[in-house]
């Protein structure tokens, strides 16, 4: 991972204040590289290369996406991380999801499920929408990206999927909610993040909000 500091705006300002900086364990990937690595010690396989799209790894993350999505990876790419980055349609992505809100509690997805409902920060961080997501409706397995990808799924298959063409996050947690709702869910917590406020000089002059149109 590149150096960054915390997604955390108060926590970056105290790693600051108390002389730090950009780590390579503050960027927001750090975790998913760790799993990777963890994943290659235990499989047996070379830590040098697991970024490289034909590591094994790789290669079984790319299976294992395909499976859950039902359709095959479109194309690989290099994130922002350095880690391949396998593209999926909105439609498989969400499909994805609904596969593990739903899969029992036995299985490898089943216990990811239950993972992020009981350590909502641990995956999405302090403060943050998408962990007020899974903090405030039971059930739910939610995960924002890069680029404004976000997605989340309810243990009935309930889904949600979207990405915001030109990558500005601003309005994902807005669009999420209006998503959410139109899902059939109901929760105070779609109601607080119906609308994202836009500030002038620390006041607010505006507000994102969904329309749906047609």
């Amino acid at each position: 991972c590149p150096p960054s500091l915390p997604l955390s705006t108060e926590a970056a300002h105290a790693l600051l204040a108390a002389g730090g900086g950009p780590t390579r364990l503050h960027m927001d990937c750090s975790g998913k590289h760790a799993a990777m690595l963890a994943t290659c010690v235990a499989a047996g396989w070379d830590v040098a290369t697991y970024r490289d799209p034909e590591h094994p790894l790789q290669q079984l993350m790319n299976r294992t996406l395909a499976e859950l999505a039902g359709e095959p990876v479109a194309a690989t790419g290099v994130d922002g991380c350095g880690a391949p980055v396998m593209a999926v349609s909105l439609t498989g992505l969400a499909r994805a999801f609904a596969a593990i809100a739903t899969a029992g509690r036995d299985t490898a997805e089943g216990r990811v499920a239950a993972a992020i409902s009981a350590n909502p920060a641990w995956l999405g961080g302090t403060g943050r929408d998408v962990t007020a997501f899974i903090e405030g409706i039971p059930g739910l397995v939610a995960k924002d990206g890069a680029e404004a990808v976000y997605a989340a799924a309810l243990p009935d298959g309930r889904a949600v999927a979207l990405k915001i063409a030109d990558g500005g996050g601003r309005a994902a947690p807005v669009v999420m909610a209006a998503g959410l709702r139109a899902a059939g869910v109901r929760a105070d917590v779609l109601e607080k993040l119906a609308e994202a406020p836009v500030l002038g000089h620390g006041q607010p002059v505006g507000v994102v909000r969904s329309l749906t149109l047609g």
